[in-house]
């Protein structure tokens, strides 16, 4: 088993001394930028890990964030990855809490984290409340992520339907005039928007709607709405509010003997693992959620530290333009 890299290791390495590798991975100021991006890459081409018991006891700093999601609710796993890369390129190492599933337990768990000196900073992937302020003014710096509501109902840049407009101008280009929204529940503000992005659309480039169907996150419902449509209802193109509504759309389509696409184009949201292998391929709204938890961690990385807080993330989704769209048929 080799020698452990040390900080002197990554000093010689970056070209700087080895006070100043230990200013970055303490957070203090006064660094330039491109002095700590030369150190942080130097620590990670060596494998460079922090002592953070030791720092802690020079410092009083932990080197110890806490992150907090809910026990219920979507995949986390992209979120997490790209705030566990993004704690650890800036020396830091990260804890997961779960919330109880009762709401009113949140505030307490929360605050006994920020009461218990052992995190720098707490980072919460919920909506969950304002924390009380610390009675001596130190409070640990925490921060709550506005993309999920308490319900983790994706609110915020998540909720931005703008996809579905360039989805449905497309097909338009494409020659589509008749559409159907297959909707997802009302009370999901992402759902909400998506079913006003589509009627706005309907209205603005004065298209035929067959309506706004659905309301559930069902395949099995969306089939049943496409079971319902008349049998002229070809050429269409379907706007489905996910992917399994959308996959459930696709199902009710070739059981009508219509073809997708071709007589119906279909489009779905999330980019599930399987929209790239259905056949056909589905057309989808990909959500950035690595990059949305390395954006999340970089702004507690800089209040813990006292620096400016990062730019924010913008174009967080993403049209997926795959076979299940296309011009429509001549009937």
């Amino acid at each position: 088993m080799g020698k452990r890299p040390t900080s002197h290791d990554v000093a010689r390495l970056a070209g700087v001394s080895q006070s100043t590798v230990s200013l970055v991975f303490t957070g203090r100021s006064g660094i330039s930028a491109a002095t700590r991006e030369r150190v942080l890459q130097a620590a990670a081409e060596i494998n460079y890990r922090p002592n953070l018991a030791a720092r802690s006891m020079r410092t009083r700093r932990t080197g110890r964030l806490a992150v907090v999601i809910p026990l219920a609710g979507l995949n986390f796993v992209p979120i997490l990855e790209g705030a566990f890369t993004t704690a650890r390129e800036a020396g830091y190492a990260v804890e997961v809490f779960s919330l109880p599933q009762e709401n009113e337990k949140h505030a307490h768990e929360i605050n006994a984290l920020l009461d218990s000196d052992e995190y720098e900073g707490v980072l919460s992937f919920s909506s969950a409340p304002v924390p009380r302020d610390s009675a001596d003014g130190s409070a640990t710096p925490f921060l709550a992520l506005s993309e999920f509501d308490a319900e983790m109902h994706a609110t915020g840049a998540f909720s931005d339907a703008q996809p579905v407009v360039e989805m449905m101008e497309h097909l338009v280009e494409l020659g589509h005039r008749r559409f159907l929204h297959i909707a997802g529940p009302s009370d999901y503000p992402s759902a909400v928007a998506r079913r006003d992005a589509y009627l706005a659309t309907v209205d603005r480039l004065g298209l035929e709607s067959l309506g706004v169907v659905g309301g559930l996150w069902s395949g099995i419902t969306a089939k049943e709405c496409v079971l319902a449509l008349p049998d002229g209802a070809p050429p269409l193109a379907i706007i489905a509010a996910n992917d399994v509504i959308a996959a459930g759309a696709v199902r009710g389509s070739v059981q009508r003997g219509w073809s997708v696409p071709g007589d119906v184009s279909v489009t779905g949201w999330d980019d599930a693992v399987l929209s790239a292998h259905f056949i056909p391929s589905l057309t989808t709204v990909f959500q950035d959620r690595h990059r949305l938890g390395a954006y999340s961690m970089r702004r507690l990385v800089a209040a813990v530290r006292g620096e400016e807080a990062p730019e924010r993330e913008t174009n967080l989704q993403q049209v997926i333009w795959r076979e299940s769209v296309a011009p429509p048929l001549v009937r």
